[in-house]
């Protein structure tokens, strides 16, 4: 039963409509937006993720992958008229599975290309396509060198439809002479391939950095990620807009002792009390997303008092110095991020990490629940 799952990540609804819409104002009326969902939205959920951002106007989505893609497809209500983008490169056996289920697939290289071409003429559907170029991030992505030919057979193949082309930044946040180049070299290639063609193609390369540093970079749409979840991709841009958290963390507290000083706490006895004092057991671990990189590092909030977190984090619980505070009784909610305690980006940087993994690491046990 859901009551029973004692760690739960409350959704805000609002939050995720505020930093849609704020991402909206910052770009162009002719300029779409993809919700990036790729790993469960962020951690946030993606099948109740995507039902807002749908009921906002969104039709474009981007996942990592055909597993996610086909899981997606059966979570939006007006399917027929959204296009769900995997930024994986394709293997040829998962062909059949983007046409089976309407999914666009990156394309990066001829041999991609004749897989998808010969796959979606054996299944006499055209394949949709992204043509990706590799303009620095050095990942995925054709050569600008080759990237002119790859789109023209693309665009020439009746097996394929070529419905868009796109770049990714690899220092997005940057205003550096790096982005500029790469921004200048997409627009180039872009430019003479629609020039060739007569006929202009969706174009993207802007991600939240890109968003929030280059407006010079927004072309045709542009793929919120980090931002719509209410987190800055870095400190470099952070303030630049108002941006709101939309997950809040929160466990119980399941148990509470008395300890004598000298009292060591948790695994490997990291910590030892200094005095008489109460600690409290709270249902949340490694396994829900908790770093165990945070133990004897952070804080959490209970009834509105912040605690330190003490011992080592463990798989399915941690501790917390109650002191000699005595209003902190079993069953009383502890806040570990978002709301009003400490945000995921601060936590992170605890952890030594980022907020995109700390969000992404809240695991599958944990209760999603949207508020």
């Amino acid at each position: 039963m859901a009551g029973e799952n004692l760690t739960s990540a409350f959704i805000s609804s609002s939050n995720l409509e505020h930093n849609y819409h704020l991402t909206r104002s910052r770009i162009p009326g002719h300029c779409r937006v993809m919700g990036v969902v790729k790993a469960n939205a962020y951690g946030h959920d993606v099948a109740g993720t995507s039902k807002i951002l749908e009921r906002l106007g969104v039709r474009d989505f981007g996942v990592a992958n055909i597993a996610e893609a086909a899981s997606l497809r059966k979570q939006l209500t007006v399917s027929g008229h959204s296009e769900i983008l995997a930024f994986s490169s394709p293997l040829p056996d998962h062909i059949a599975r983007y046409l089976e289920h309407d999914i666009a697939a990156t394309i990066c290289d001829f041999n991609m290309l004749r897989a998808a071409e010969s796959i979606a003429s054996a299944h006499n559907v055209p394949l949709k396509v992204h043509v990706k170029i590799d303009t620095g991030m050095g990942r995925l992505g054709t050569t600008p060198e080759n990237a002119f030919q790859l789109l023209e057979a693309a665009e020439k193949s009746p097996h394929l439809r070529l419905s868009g082309i796109y770049t990714h930044f690899a220092q997005s946040t940057s205003r550096d002479a790096f982005t500029g180049r790469q921004r200048d070299l997409f627009t180039q290639i872009c430019s003479e391939f629609e020039h060739r063609m007569q006929r202009t193609f969706c174009k993207h390369a802007a991600n939240s950095g890109g968003i929030l540093c280059h407006d010079n970079a927004f072309f045709d749409m542009v793929r919120p990620g980090i931002m719509l979840y209410g987190y800055f991709p870095d400190d470099s841009v952070k303030g630049r807009a108002d941006l709101k958290p939309v997950m809040l963390l929160s466990t119980k507290v399941m148990f509470i002792k008395e300890v004598e000083a000298g009292t060591t706490i948790s695994y490997n006895r990291t910590w030892t009390a200094p005095s008489r004092r109460r600690i409290a057991t709270l249902s949340a671990g490694y396994a829900d997303g908790y770093p165990r990189t945070l133990s004897n590092r952070t804080t959490v909030s209970i009834r509105g008092k912040t605690f330190p977190q003490v011992g080592t984090i463990t798989m399915d619980q941690f501790m917390v110095d109650l002191g000699n505070d005595r209003d902190v009784r079993v069953g009383d909610d502890a806040l570990l991020f978002g709301g009003e305690g400490i945000s995921a980006a601060d936590l992170a940087l605890t952890a030594g990490t980022i907020s995109y993994e700390l969000l992404c690491a809240v695991s599958s046990r944990v209760r999603r629940v949207f508020v």
